[in-house]
């Protein structure tokens, strides 16, 4: 956890500014292991806290009904930039900034990029404030470099699980991406979404290397999947529950073009999508995901039955060709 910057002071300053009495920890799987520490730091502030100790994968999955139904008067949420427009109850974000410099690491990327000149950045938000330097390394190699910025997200080339927009929007501008940053969950979602080779380079465990080889294996998985759901008549649309992830009407929306396709299909309203709790209805035979899409994308293999995204789903009743759901990297929507 030395690798992050916590924010303590900023944190002490914002409960004693809110008066706050009991403070709600929420952490993604990776902050996790500072969940203790942190706690301790809060209760010297004066502030009971308790640590959420539920899955967290994103700043759409804000913990509110948790913090009401404990009656904290404060969520301090770890690892993300805002997302939701509007908070039940007031939250801090802390963006957790990584401390490693990135520069070594984005050296060891080059010799995979040699074969393209103009490169795109990309990383989360733990790294953003790295991307001019990376930038600096790459026009020292002579490379063009271009860093996205839809509008949609807190800052340019950031990306996170399900909005690729900043590198969708230069996609057609650049040969490559670099994506910095740990693991290759991120790495995939620029890959998928924009059809271009794309590299990691890791500065937690200091290497580099292509991630196309996983993108590729992913949509060969999704076709089969595709091909599996068309053959279903009964189809469960997930109406998912967390703050960020609920599209009621999307879902309604989808049933009635499934029915119109000949299939019968019902609506599941769910908090976690989980290989076990989608074995509890047999008679279904295919589910289409209208939470978050990296469920659908990361835990294939998990299923024993096919979990569409949304445009997955409308492959199926006929409104989206399967080449264009490639070409535009519709994969996450």
């Amino acid at each position: 956890m030395k690798h992050y910057d916590f924010e303590e002071e900023r944190i002490r300053q914002e409960i004693l500014r809110l008066n706050a009495k009991r403070v709600l920890i929420q952490l993604p799987e990776g902050l996790k292991p500072g969940a203790v520490r942190i706690a301790m730091v809060i209760e010297k502030f004066g502030a009971l806290p308790i640590v959420s100790a539920d899955p967290c994968y994103g700043a759409c999955d804000l913990a509110t009904v948790e913090a009401e139904s404990l009656g904290a008067d404060l969520i301090i949420h770890y690892g993300h930039a805002k997302l939701l427009k509007y908070e039940r109850i007031p939250t801090i974000y802390v963006e957790a900034r990584a401390t490693l410099n990135v520069n070594e690491t984005v050296k060891k990327a080059l010799p995979i990029l040699e074969n393209w000149q103009k490169i795109g950045l990309t990383t989360t938000v733990q790294h953003v404030q790295t991307l001019d330097e990376v930038k600096e390394v790459l026009l020292h190699e002579r490379k063009t470099v271009v860093i996205g910025d839809s509008g949609r997200l807190n800052y340019p080339g950031q990306v996170i699980g399900c909005e690729y927009s900043n590198a969708k929007s230069i996609a057609k501008d650049v040969e490559a991406f670099l994506f910095i940053g740990g693991g290759k969950f991120h790495a995939l979602g620029v890959a998928l979404s924009t059809s271009k080779p794309t590299v990691v380079a890791d500065p937690y465990e200091g290497g580099a290397y292509s991630i196309d080889g996983e993108a590729e294996k992913i949509i060969k998985q999704r076709w089969a999947r595709i091909e599996e759901a068309e053959k279903a008549k009964i189809v469960a649309v997930l109406v998912g529950l967390k703050p960020g992830q609920t599209k009621l009407e999307e879902a309604l929306n989808l049933k009635k073009k499934l029915e119109k396709n000949g299939k019968t299909a019902c609506l599941f309203a769910i908090k976690e999508i989980t290989p076990e709790v989608l074995m509890e209805f047999p008679s279904v035979e295919a589910y289409v995901n209208t939470a978050c899409p990296r469920i659908s994308l990361d835990n294939a293999s998990g299923f024993k039955k096919p979990v569409l995204t949304i445009s997955e789903a409308l492959v199926v009743v006929g409104e989206l060709s399967w080449e264009k759901l490639c070409r535009e990297g519709l994969f996450g929507n």
